[in-house]
């Protein structure tokens, strides 16, 4: 007979499990767990404790000190969260499409685009990006979108670019028909993004912290509600990178709750979270 695996209610977390638990996460992943987040964390990792047929978060907290890579991956997996919808802060895209992008026609002749989104969840930002440049720009400009993520199994979702029907149903008619294909048969109830968006977008797991595939120059960055769950010296270092790879005058978008406001001074604000870089 297999051995019990415990009930939910019989994994407790100590103060010192606990601790360990915000300090790996902080130490692979830049973010910043603490108390506040103690009922989140437990009822997150019981789950993959579960799935491990582990007695105890003292017997997690040893397999993730041994450096097991894959696990590490699902840890930082279960501690992310992946909130998205389809043109989420409609405002970032109305800006995008009406400002940013005939600005960028003006100033290059290339007919070259390059846009990061950075936390792409589960897909629904890169390809809202990509609609609302192929719906902005006239036809024969080079469109490509990086979309990353720490989580690999958001990403997975992602690149499938398969979606429940109820995740369109808040667009307007006329991006539906345009954007999307409906399911049949096993498929009913779902939609799919049609090939001329998903091609535009490459998907890729990256660790904000850490080495990025990107020297730019790039043209846009979105990194909306990620840089909540860092701290400040996190954030300066971020953000100071972003700067880095991104062409002066080129627009930023971050989160509805997150500000650049005594973290970065190579951006200037133009309202409702929209950053410009300056130097």
């Amino acid at each position: 007979m297999a051995e019990a695996v415990p009930r939910v209610a019989e994994f407790g977390l100590t103060d010192i499990e606990l601790r360990t638990i915000c300090e790996l996460a902080m130490r692979h992943a830049g973010i910043v767990l603490n108390e506040s987040k103690r009922n989140m964390i437990r009822s997150r990792l019981t789950r993959r404790l579960r799935q491990l047929r582990l007695a105890s978060f003292a017997e997690y907290c040893e397999l993730l000190a041994s450096g097991d890579a894959s696990e590490l991956r699902e840890f930082v997996n279960c501690i992310t969260t992946n909130l998205t919808a389809f043109f989420r802060e409609p405002h970032h895209f109305e800006h995008l499409q009406a400002e940013a992008l005939p600005r960028l026609c003006q100033r290059t002749q290339d007919r070259v685009l390059r846009i990061w989104s950075a936390g792409c969840s589960t897909g629904e930002e890169p390809y809202s990006i990509a609609m609302a440049v192929l719906e902005a720009l006239p036809r024969g400009w080079d469109v490509r979108i990086l979309a990353s993520d720490l989580d690999t199994n958001v990403l997975a979702h992602a690149e499938r670019g398969v979606y429940d029907a109820d995740r369109v149903r808040d667009l307007p008619d006329w991006r539906r028909r345009r954007w999307f294909l409906k399911g049949n048969g096993a498929n009913a109830g779902k939609v799919r993004v049609i090939d001329e968006v998903r091609k535009r977008v490459v998907f890729r797991q990256v660790n904000l912290i850490q080495d990025w595939p990107v020297r730019g120059p790039l043209d846009v960055i979105f990194c909306r509600n990620v840089v909540i769950y860092f701290d400040k010296p996190t954030q300066r270092a971020l953000f100071d990178r972003f700067a880095d790879v991104l062409r002066d005058g080129s627009p930023l978008y971050i989160g509805h709750s997150e500000t650049l406001f005594r973290v970065s001074e190579r951006f200037e604000s133009l309202g409702r979270t929209i950053y410009r870089k300056v130097s």
